[in-house]
Parts: C-alpha cells; sequence; structure tokens
C-alpha cells in the first residue's frame, strides 16, 4: 500500500482509539495473503467494524470487486459490520456500507463525493455514539 494509505489507516486507527475502541491495522491487508482482510479492525466489547481504507485527491474512487467481496467474506465469519472508510482531501471521514457503493459495468465499484455526501456515515454513527437524521 502507498505511504499516503498507510497513513490514512494510521489516522483512523488513532480516531477509532480515542473512540473507545481498540482497533488496529491488519499487517497482512493489501495482498500479503491470500486470506481475505480488511484494512483496520476494531472492536469495544459490543461493536466490531472491519473497515476498508480508500483515499484520494479526485472526486472518485474505484474499489476492485475481490476488494468488497473479501470484506464481506471476513465480516461474515469474524461477526463485523463491513465499511468502506473513504477520505477525500478536505472533507471528513465518511463510512460507506458495502451495498451502498455504485457498481460499475465491469463489475467493480465507485464511490464518489455525492455517494458520500448521500450515504456516507460519520465516525460517531458507526460507533454508535450519534445518529445522523437527514432531512428528505
Amino acid at each position: 500500500m502507498s505511504k499516503t494509505g498507510s497513513k490514512e489507516e494510521r489516522d483512523l486507527v488513532k480516531m477509532l482509539w480515542n473512540a473507545g475502541f481498540a482497533a488496529m491495522r491488519a499487517p497482512a491487508s493489501g495482498g500479503a495473503t491470500k486470506k481475505p482482510l480488511p484494512d483496520v479492525l476494531a472492536g469495544n466489547g459490543k461493536i466490531y467494524l472491519a473497515i476498508e481504507v480508500k483515499s484520494s485527491s479526485k472526486d472518485w474512487i474505484y474499489i476492485d470487486y475481490p476488494k468488497i467481496n473479501g470484506l464481506l467474506q471476513f465480516s461474515g465469519t469474524f461477526g463485523a459490520d463491513p465499511y468502506i472508510g473513504v477520505k477525500f482531501n478536505y472533507m471528513k471521514w465518511r463510512f460507506v456500507k458495502p451495498e451502498d457503493l455504485k457498481k460499475t459495468k465491469n463489475g467493480n465499484y465507485r464511490v464518489d463525493r455525492d455517494l458520500i455526501l448521500d450515504k456516507g456515515l460519520e465516525l460517531d454513527e458507526i460507533t454508535g455514539k450519534d445518529k445522523q437524521v437527514k432531512f428528505v
């Protein structure tokens, strides 16, 4: 993984610890093993999170199908809630459920700023500290 991706993962782990979760980067994520592993794993004894981390200076990010499939496999076996943690430049962290991702023509996925603003959850929401109210 690139240094930028590693930095974002470390920042997210620190935020999760500050939110009362034990959190760690999965050292074998990113293709070092054939087992499906998330980038970040966190839990507080009540809530367990498996997070695939993505960041970009662009307005969109493409994610390969195997990454999302692996996240879902791991989460199902482990008992964690799966999320894609997205950090676009000049925006706060947002978290998207895999089922909310846009599917591309070739079977992969895309997340963009509009999706994040519409479906993205904040850290306090996925950690159970707050619930966002969206007006329709």
